[in-house]
């Protein structure tokens, strides 16, 4: 088995005529949790796009556990076991909770050690099994970012990618969600959290990439970056 859940090697990604992805090269381990940090208009979401395949890129690969999905329809990619949690949630507000989740299960590969079911999703997140029977646009915001976590589960993944999961939580909603993150961490899931809270990020984290103007500015271990005494946020400002 490859070593690497998730590879991106020199991605080159433009809109239109902007080159906003610039020679990109990220490496997430399997079983490992990359936290990728940046301001707003780094690059952190369009990674994400490259990744699932909404934005191809003009050069590089995406490789997911070895396979090259470069230029891959989005379907086949999460086919082969990527899931995103998309900033924002973009759950499906007329569709019941119980409703998001059926829609987007999904058979878990023959190694995989649990399957996701809605019935799983619901003991992670109790709130949910409480309302499985509610339509989704009704809920808080903090039940909708689990129902948007709890959706992607449900397709059985073998790479995770959660874009901006604390953004317009409270702060104890954010701790529930960090946790849950972090069981799923143990679990074994390979996992992409994209944020722009450096410590949320540090304190579940096994590797750290920082991105700057589409560019990568920093990518070490959490244990190096400790062990250094690197200060992140001398690289989270413009160039």
């Amino acid at each position: 088995m490859a070593s690497d859940a998730l590879r991106l090697v020199e991605i080159d990604a433009y809109y239109g005529d902007s080159h906003v992805l610039q020679n990109v090269s990220l490496a997430l381990g399997a079983g490992r949790l990359l936290g990728l940090l940046g301001r707003n208009g780094a690059g952190k979401t369009t990674s994400m796009s490259v990744i699932v395949g909404v934005l191809p890129p003009r050069h590089g690969v995406v490789e997911v556990f070895g396979t090259a999905m470069t230029g891959q329809a989005p379907e086949a990619i999460a086919a082969a076991g990527v899931a995103l949690v998309p900033q924002g949630r973009r759950i499906f507000r007329s569709l019941t909770v119980r409703e998001n989740l059926t829609v987007a299960a999904r058979k878990p590969a023959r190694d995989a050690a649990a399957a996701w079911t809605p019935e799983t999703v619901f003991r992670t997140f109790p709130r949910l099994g409480e309302r499985q029977k509610q339509s989704a646009g009704v809920l808080s915001g903090g039940e909708q970012q689990m129902l948007a976590i709890g959706r992607a589960l449900v397709s059985n993944p073998r790479v995770l990618l959660l874009d901006e999961p604390s953004e317009g939580l409270a702060p104890q909603i954010v701790a529930e969600v960090m946790a849950t993150i972090r069981k799923l961490k143990d679990q074994g899931l390979s996992i992409v959290l994209v944020e722009q809270n450096a410590k949320l990020v540090i304190d579940v984290a096994d590797d750290i990439a920082i991105l700057n103007t589409g560019r990568v500015a920093l990518a070490a271990t959490v244990e190096t970056i400790k062990r250094d005494g690197l200060d992140l946020h001398q690289h989270l400002g413009v160039f």
